[in-house]
């Protein structure tokens, strides 16, 4: 069946090395390290580890050199090294109210609770290219060493005072506080509870779901979006050994979480109030956080007793097709030998064809 790749190993190993030239490029000039790639290309190094469900910025940097900067194969690479990982214990939950943050937005405020935090953002900037880069010009000076009364500043979520006044749902685990799904070790069965959705649009692709979540806001569910929350920082990861009766700090990470409030005009058991969508992924990526809660807050429709129509609202459209790496595989398997199967196919077509010129030349008088 595979008679045209016997004896293609000589090939397939050429093909490696000439990969590893063209990832090499003109030997002139300076290769990319990956300290690099992990210090200058930093929003692309956290695409990648939310999509590969992996935190580390050297892995992950070091992904996107060997993958010539193909997040999708990136992620892969990174995703296939994290299934060799054995798991040693189990986080505390992280709490993204005593976050740190680098950056800090609300569209809902005139006069934000604790300010607005600018951070480091293209929001302000023209989207003209900056020749200057190719010259090399260095930026200006920069202090970003924080006052010393900033350093440890926690800045509460904006939403607190509107949630205590009942105007939003609040945020409250489910009845019983069940153990959360864990998509990494069990298969996805739908209808899924809301933390295992959250767990298949975090590593989603970005893409994908921001079309999705575009198609909210076009018309194709029941939405009218606020950014109530936005913010960016560094959170601490707790551990509690089973040893010890004490928590431990094992370090920090860089998060994006946002908040998107919905208008929800109430029911018989719920009042009038603003609905929330939620986003939380690894890094400095708020595109892809904005559009996570867009489309959480869609598949919540059932919940709300909303109208179903809208792909953005179905799970079994929305969530499965996310998955940068089986969609990637299943395309690119299309590359693989199919000629068996193209050939019965092409008999058909002949005989199909044969047939049909038959039953004319018979109808013709």
């Amino acid at each position: 069946m595979y008679i045209a790749v016997k004896g293609g190993e000589s090939a397939i190993k050429a093909s490696r090395d000439l990969l590893a030239a063209t990832r090499r490029g003109d030997l002139n000039l300076p290769a990319i390290g990956v300290a690099q790639v992990q210090e200058q290309m930093g929003l692309l190094v956290g695409r990648v580890m939310a999509e590969a469900s992996l935190y580390d910025p050297e892995l992950a940097a070091l992904a996107l050199v060997q993958a010539q900067g193909d997040a999708i194969e990136a992620a892969f690479l990174l995703r296939a090294y994290r299934s060799t990982l054995p798991r040693l214990a189990f986080s505390a939950p992280l709490n993204c109210d005593a976050m740190r943050p680098q950056r800090r937005i609300s569209a809902i405020f005139k006069d934000l609770p604790g300010g607005q935090v600018l951070g480091p953002t293209y929001d302000y900037t023209q989207r003209l290219l900056d020749f200057g880069l190719l010259r090399g010009d260095a930026p200006a000076a920069v202090d970003q060493a924080p006052a010393p009364e900033q350093a440890q500043a926690v800045i509460n979520n904006a939403l607190e005072s509107l949630s205590a006044q009942g105007l939003i749902e609040p945020a409250l685990p489910p009845d019983g506080d069940p153990e959360p799904l864990d998509i990494t070790r069990d298969p996805p069965r739908y209808p899924l509870p809301r933390c295992g959705r959250l767990q298949m649009l975090a590593r989603a692709d970005e893409g994908w779901v921001l079309g999705l979540a575009y198609s909210t806001q076009r018309g194709y569910a029941f939405t009218h979006p606020f950014a109530g929350d936005i913010r960016f920082g560094a959170v601490t990861v707790v551990l509690q050994p089973d040893e010890l009766d004490f928590e431990i700090e094992v370090g920090e990470i860089e998060l994006t979480e946002c908040q998107m409030l919905n208008q929800f005009v109430g029911s018989e058991g719920a009042p009038p109030q603003f609905t929330r969508g939620y986003g939380l992924v690894f890094g400095h990526g708020e595109r892809k956080a904005m559009a996570m809660s867009l489309l959480d807050r869609a598949l919540r429709a059932d919940e709300f007793g909303e109208q179903v129509s809208s792909p953005a609202q179905q799970q079994e459209f929305a969530l499965p097709q996310g998955d940068s790496v089986e969609a990637s595989g299943f395309v690119q398997h299309l590359k693989l030998p199919h000629y068996v199967t193209f050939e019965s196919e092409l008999q058909l077509i002949r005989q199909l064809r044969q047939e049909r010129s038959d039953r004319q030349a018979a109808e013709q008088p």
